[in-house]
């Protein structure tokens, strides 16, 4: 896997450009996807495109994990997946760090990824305007899975319920963020009449260790976070449980999805699939890592139905998929 990530990404590029424009130019039912897709099977992800000269089958395959903490720590979470992953596609792979969302959705939506895991909140977008196609999620060996958006403060700070935030200051993560913003922005205005700029400061931190560690070094007075996240900092020793408190927690939302771009090759987006539901974690660097977030395995999903919930805040709020 040590090759020229440079290269590979600029190859897979020219790889896309090469397709040209007919799948923009298709008349077929799309739903709210880009202009790009279709979608005929009405399950609200692109299809794979009917022509053989649309499909790609790329000799390096660049995967990318959400960029929810540092991506160092997860270059060697996913080595060993990453290698079954090789080992069952016959393909060298490649991990690919992101810094933020954005920059993910678009390396994806301009051909310099084939396989990622999108966060909660930006999976609608990456499936809209990316052609991502989820199928998996990580649970618990017992198939829980999920988290919870929190609200956290710092023992002291004079915040003991959400309306206490009010005058004060309130940090989210990134826009596309379903628990560092979309969540929390839907639910304090619709059950506590808050909004930003009017109730209080909002301020962004780029990511959820960010938040959590700002907060417990006591730069932001509150956050909203993903617990799962919080967990994972807690097992590390990056924090200490009682640097923070709660005041609030949500329902529970899907995890991160994984799946690949639409316009790989069938039997390729097969293998990457068989790849990810026959890896054995047992003694693994992923379940080292993810089993301080009680996950064990990865669990079969559609987003049509694991992610209504998200579209449902996401229409709350007023978010649109379209592509900028």
């Amino acid at each position: 896997m040590k090759l020229d990530i440079k290269l590979l990404i600029g190859a897979s590029a020219l790889a896309l450009m090469a397709l040209g424009t007919s799948a923009s130019a298709q008349d077929c039912p799309r739903g709210d996807l880009d202009a790009r897709f279709c979608d005929a099977d009405g399950d609200l992800i692109a299809d794979i495109p009917t022509d053989a000269a649309d499909q790609i089958d790329p000799d390096t395959l660049i995967f990318a994990y959400t960029p929810v903490e540092d991506p160092a720590v997860y270059k060697t979470a996913w080595s060993d997946f990453l290698e079954h992953l090789e080992a069952e596609t016959g393909k060298d792979v490649v991990f690919f760090p992101v810094q933020n969302n954005a920059a993910q959705i678009e390396a994806m939506r301009s051909g310099r990824l084939h396989i990622a895991g999108f966060n909660t909140g930006s999976n609608p977008l990456a499936v809209n305007c990316a052609g991502f196609r989820p199928f998996t999620i990580m649970a618990s060996k017992d198939g829980n899975f999920g988290y919870e958006m929190e609200i956290i403060t710092y023992p002291g700070s004079g915040i003991e319920s959400v309306e206490d935030i009010k005058g004060k200051q309130l940090a989210f993560t990134s826009p596309t963020s379903n628990s560092g913003f979309k969540a929390p922005s839907a639910i304090l205005k619709g059950d506590f009449d808050m909004l930003p700029e009017r109730d209080f400061e909002p301020v962004f931190s780029g990511k959820h260790d960010n938040s959590i560690l700002g907060v417990a070094n006591q730069d932001y007075m509150a956050a909203s976070i993903a617990n799962s996240v919080k967990s994972r900092m807690i097992l590390r020793d990056v924090i200490k449980e009682d640097d923070v408190k709660v005041i609030y927690k949500s329902q529970t939302f899907p995890t991160t999805g994984f799946g690949t771009v639409h316009n790989l090759k069938p039997e390729l987006q097969d293998s990457i699939r068989d790849a990810f539901f026959s890896f054995e974690w047992e003694g693994t660097s992923l379940e080292a890592e993810f089993s301080k977030s009680n996950e064990g395995q990865f669990l079969e999903m559609t987003y049509q139905e694991f992610w209504e919930v998200i579209r449902k805040i996401d229409a709350a709020n007023g978010v649109s998929y379209a592509c900028e």
